[in-house]
């Protein structure tokens, strides 16, 4: 294990650029997983980072022994930290530190969206887009499609909101979303206010494409006009819409109920 004492070492240099910032990590094609969690997460499903990195304080933790002894036998290059240079790598306030370098997977566009999945128009919030992540990959969607100007699905912020629910999932960024969606072979639904089919009158047990938007203004028209079907969620006239990330959990686990009673 390699040891970085000083704030000038150029590798260093090149860990703090990664963590802050969305245009390194762009650039890069990589991206840094904070915290044991979503360290554990991706060697169980993709399997060894290009790097890891460690605080000093940290060595002894349990569960970060077991994660570096396992890749050390297997020659990844672990960096370790002193806590002070560590904690200006990170976002996780009172974490355990431990830190994996990795490429950001890129999977190839399909030729067209034939099994469910989500489309995301300029969804701004990192929360909301990790959370919808998060509740994708737990209602057994496997494909998520971001257009330009959507937050950065592989920042640090929306890595924290989605639990690891990335390794699941293929994610797809900077999409044409109008050329995806003139290939859609299933149906594709956007929520919207001003429509009166819900989506418990709606067919849900067989692959949709949910096609959700910015937090504010919505949808685009133009995305909005390439639906096959708006829908709406019943609510109290009190509240004027649901937030988004809520919105497409209800969605989502609504189709995994009627796929359920489908299949029984």
């Amino acid at each position: 294990m390699k040891s970085i004492t000083s704030r000038d070492n150029p590798l260093y240099k090149e860990f703090k650029h990664l963590a802050t910032s969305a245009q390194a990590l762009r650039k890069a094609g990589r991206t840094l997983l904070d915290g044991v969690h979503l360290c554990q997460a991706y060697s169980q499903h993709h399997g060894l980072p290009q790097c890891c990195i460690v605080a000093e304080g940290s060595l002894h933790h349990p569960e970060v022994a077991a994660i570096l002894a396992n890749i050390e036998q297997q020659a990844v290059q672990c960096i370790c930290l002193p806590d002070a240079l560590y904690k200006a790598l990170s976002q996780v306030e009172h974490g355990v530190g431990l830190m994996f370098v990795i490429a950001t997977p890129a999977p190839q566009l399909p030729a067209t969206l034939a099994v469910s999945s989500v489309v995301l128009d300029n969804l701004q919030d990192p929360g909301n887009l990790g959370s919808i992540l998060r509740s994708a990959a737990g209602a057994g969607i496997r494909n998520v499609f971001c257009s330009i100007g959507t937050a950065s699905a592989w920042s640090p912020k929306v890595m924290r909101a989605g639990m690891g629910a990335h390794f699941l999932l293929n994610i797809f960024e900077n999409v044409n979303l109008a050329e995806l969606l003139e290939n859609a072979s299933i149906p594709v639904l956007a929520t919207s206010s001003h429509t009166k089919q819900t989506i418990y009158q709606t067919d849900l047990s067989k692959d949709v494409v949910w096609l959700f938007g910015h937090e504010g203004q919505g949808v685009s028209p133009e995305l909005m006009a390439m639906a096959s079907q708006t829908v709406t969620i019943p609510q109290q006239a009190a509240i004027e819409s649901l937030n988004v990330a809520a919105s497409a959990a209800i969605c989502f686990f609504e189709q995994v109920r009627q796929q359920l009673g489908k299949s029984n």
